[in-house]
């Protein structure tokens, strides 16, 4: 079995896969400070919740775009599951893409793993729109390079700052409004945070093809992933397709090709 590790800025997400067949996901908010000794006890109780003794485990590959969480969980599954764990980013692993971007190493680890997993299951030309601390657009062409894509504030991040920023705006939860017009301050937020992001992503998914399109070459997919990716595909008819284990799946692909 494989354990597959992704260190985001919020979340830490792991999951266990035995071949192709995706055994458990589990998720604890990201602690930069935390130590190795910390991580393995995460670990052992991931894999005890799910029935999964940790000899197990064969292999074990990390991605991580919170640099100083890196070397704590490769260390942690050495003493964890006894394995040495690849790491996104090392010379040696090879991702079976080209970066073609100004500055390769710029690009975080999360979206090169999503560009792999997204091209070996669904093909391309396509744009990855994944939920996260940020939300991002990655464009991936027919032959699954990865060729850039945008940056944008998270969900997440602008409902912190809308509280923040306003002594009077509460804290709440995106989610989908009643409707476009609020009546009252929350749904009027939802609003504004709902419909604002779905206009996001359809205007700069039009403004990708318009760029990337050609006689030759087309975007077919439009494919989201992350925590909020159900949410929002149901409020437009760009987004396709919605994959919430799509980093996980890449972090097994990229495995599998480097075994």
């Amino acid at each position: 079995m494989l354990i597959a590790i992704d260190s985001g800025n919020t979340n830490l997400v792991a999951g266990v896969f035995d071949g192709d067949d995706f055994k458990g996901q589990w998720r604890a908010q990201t602690h930069p400070a935390r130590s190795a000794g910390e991580y393995v006890e995460i670990i052992l109780a991931w894999l005890a919740s799910s029935k999964i003794a940790p000899d197990q485990i064969d292999g074990a590959i990390i991605a991580s775009v919170v640099p100083v969480t890196t070397d704590p969980l490769r260390a942690a599954c050495g003493d964890a599951v006894g394995c040495t764990a690849k790491v996104v980013g090392d010379e040696s692993l090879d991702l079976g893409l080209e970066i073609m971007v100004d500055n390769p190493v710029e690009v975080g680890a999360d979206r090169l793993v999503n560009a792999v997993a997204a091209h070996s299951r669904y093909g391309g030309p396509m744009v990855i729109v994944d939920f996260g601390t940020a939300t991002t657009f990655d464009v991936v062409d027919r032959a699954g390079n990865y060729r850039g894509g945008v940056i944008a504030p998270g969900v997440g991040l602008s409902l912190e700052a809308l509280h923040n920023a306003a002594a009077k705006l509460p804290k709440i939860e995106a989610e989908k409004p009643p409707g476009v017009i609020g009546k009252n301050t929350v749904d009027a937020m939802q609003s504004g945070i709902y419909w604002g992001y779905v206009s996001l992503i359809e205007g700069i998914v039009q403004r990708v093809r318009e760029e990337f399109d050609s006689d030759r070459d087309k975007i077919e997919t439009v494919l989201a992933t992350g925590g909020l990716a159900s949410l929002f595909a149901d409020g437009t008819n760009v987004i396709g397709t919605v994959d919430p284990n799509l980093t996980l799946c890449g972090l097994a692909e990229i495995y599998h090709r480097n075994a």
